[in-house]
């Protein structure tokens, strides 16, 4: 059983670690002034980075949720699919796919309509229609983040 434990917490750990490091270390990184030759090459490294961030936490929270279950039904002799860990991280997976397919290709979209988007005038409504999914991004994958921290204070309160 601790096997089925450890792979629960691995999959939580990675996910949440790396929110973690595209978040404070990534991002501020690439879009440091002087730090690439050219924002537009920030922007793509950003994107694909993103793109498999978001593949990661899909699997990531597929092997959590699975995971969890095995461990509950061991535990107490039936599976708990709805279960607040489950309920969280079920959360977590929803809004990570509204975030990529939703979110996240309708802003390529815009992007590429718009070139390279600092050429583009802020009041385009392009940009705006961009700027404003690009707020809403931020505002999901934050939410993810906060989301997994709490799931992994109340797993790791569990497992003690």
């Amino acid at each position: 059983m601790s096997f089925v434990r450890y792979l629960m917490l691995l999959s939580l750990v990675v996910w949440v670690g790396g929110l973690i490091f595209f978040a404070f270390v990534l991002a501020p990184t690439v879009f440091h002034p002087g730090m690439l030759p050219s924002r537009q090459l920030a922007v793509n490294v950003v994107n694909r980075s993103l793109g498999i961030l978001h593949w990661m936490a899909i699997s990531c929270g597929v092997i959590f949720a699975v995971t969890s279950m095995i461990d509950s039904r061991v535990v107490n002799g039936v599976a708990e699919p709805f279960a607040l860990r489950n309920l969280i991280v079920y959360a977590m997976l929803i809004l990570t796919l509204v975030g990529m397919f939703g979110i996240a290709s309708r802003m390529l979209v815009l992007r590429q309509q718009m070139g390279i988007i600092d050429d583009v005038p802020h009041d385009n409504p392009l940009r705006v229609e961009f700027n404003r999914l690009h707020h809403w991004s931020t505002r999901i994958e934050s939410t993810v983040l906060v989301l997994g921290l709490g799931l992994l204070f109340l797993v790791s309160r569990r497992l003690s």
